[in-house]
């Protein structure tokens, strides 16, 4: 994949001056990722950083029972693999691809290499941590204060943001991980958004109809996440063809 601008570019390598990607281009891998690969496990050590560009992968936390619930979602804004520069080969999360697409990887020693030169890209990478620390944050409040109708909301929102693709491809048992909580709750929940007309529910696919109503509908964390990444980010948050997902 020779172009960083198209068809979905990653915002973090799109924002970086030329010069720096052309000297990166060469060591970046075009890849799939598919729907539930596992990019690193608890305790296993990461070798590659990975750039979403229609792919979208959820960090999550597995409790000794094997019980989940995402912390935070990286699309096309971001990259998975922060620990790597961070100085930790290990983390006690995962990460897992839960919107198949694509995305391009970089193998974990050239990014130490990089980042040590200090420069735009250490200095894109440093602030894109700081609205993922946000993103955890707010996350963890989210599922301490707000209901599943409003943390599906959200978390539809944004995803909705991220996805070139008008339908999601999500089973209730994924969600319900996703989330951490019962699959009852989650069929509950979305039966409810979709005879509002929010969404188009069925089995495996779903579809937003009415954005607008969805984020209203969503608890404030949406609009907190998404304005600390706007306030940060290194570019717009919205490339041609993906969405904007909220006014700002």
């Amino acid at each position: 994949m020779s172009s960083f601008q198209a068809p979905h570019p990653n915002i973090l390598l799109a924002s970086l001056p030329a010069v720096d990607l052309a000297e990166l281009s060469a060591a970046l891998e075009w890849v799939p990722m598919r729907l539930g690969e596992m990019l690193y496990e608890p305790g296993q050590q990461l070798r590659h950083a990975y750039f979403p560009s229609s792919a979208v992968v959820s960090l999550h936390y597995v409790t000794s029972k094997g019980a989940s619930v995402e912390t935070t979602g990286v699309g096309h804004e971001g990259m998975v693999g922060i620990p790597l520069f961070l100085g930790g080969d290990t983390t006690s999360s995962s990460a897992m691809v839960h919107t198949g697409g694509h995305g391009w990887r970089l193998d974990r020693h050239r990014l130490m290499q990089e980042f040590a030169r200090g420069g735009a890209l250490r200095r894109t990478l440093l602030l894109y941590t700081q609205a993922l620390m946000t993103q955890v944050a707010q996350t963890a409040a989210c599922y301490r204060h707000h209901n599943v109708e409003q943390q599906l909301s959200a978390w539809l929102m944004a995803t909705y943001d991220r996805m070139p693709a008008e339908e999601l491809v999500m089973t209730q048992e994924l969600l319900s991980s996703l989330l951490g909580v019962r699959r009852e709750s989650v069929t509950q929940a979305a039966g409810k958004l979709h005879d509002l007309g929010y969404i188009r529910y069925r089995r495996g696919h779903i579809s937003v109809l009415d954005p607008a109503a969805l984020r209203a509908n969503a608890c404030e964390c949406y609009g907190v996440v998404r304005r600390e990444m706007l306030r940060l980010a290194p570019g717009p948050s919205a490339t041609p063809g993906q969405r904007s997902g909220v006014a700002d």
